[in-house]
């Protein structure tokens, strides 16, 4: 039943963005060209979710758990960092110049258009790149480092006094 659940919702997600307008690149695109040819219509898109969850958030989180699962997953985290600042900055530039974000990029990969699918593809092989990225360099950095060892104390017993 989750399952079903869950894939109800992805699918009127998915009806939203193509309604919307999405997921069509031209559109988004059209819609950041503020200094040529601006298209404001996206506006009442995004107009129209913020205030669809201004009202409803307020009102699931009143609940005790979601229907379909045994609590919230929210985040707790409320502080900036550069990753995130770096992650957002970038997600923007790609959104700029793709159209695309990743769920009407799936939305669009859908009809098999052949820009969607490689966004989709790019998309996947970014989250990979970063993934290695962050397992080997990000990760490395923010490990303890191993105390140096005083060759003096190399070999040496440490005495515990008894408690006698």
């Amino acid at each position: 039943m989750k399952y079903l659940v869950s894939f109800g919702s992805g699918l009127l997600f998915a009806l939203g963005l193509v309604v919307g307008g999405m997921t069509q690149p031209g559109k988004v695109v059209g819609f950041l060209d503020f200094a040529g040819d601006w298209d404001p219509s996206l506006a009442f898109v995004m107009g129209g979710a913020v205030v669809a969850y201004s009202v409803l958030y307020r009102l699931i989180v009143k609940k005790k758990r979601p229907l379909m699962e045994a609590k919230f997953h929210l985040p707790t985290r409320t502080d900036l960092d550069w990753r995130l600042i770096a992650g957002g900055a970038t997600f923007g530039v790609g959104w700029g110049l793709a159209g695309y974000c990743p769920g009407p990029g799936l939305t669009a990969a859908a009809t098999l258009s052949t820009p969607a699918v490689v966004f989709v593809i790019a998309m996947i092989g970014g989250m990979f790149l970063f993934g290695a990225f962050d397992k080997v360099v990000l990760n490395k950095r923010s490990k303890p480092q191993e105390p140096e060892q005083n060759p003096d104390l190399v070999g040496a017993r440490v005495q515990v006094p008894s408690e006698n």
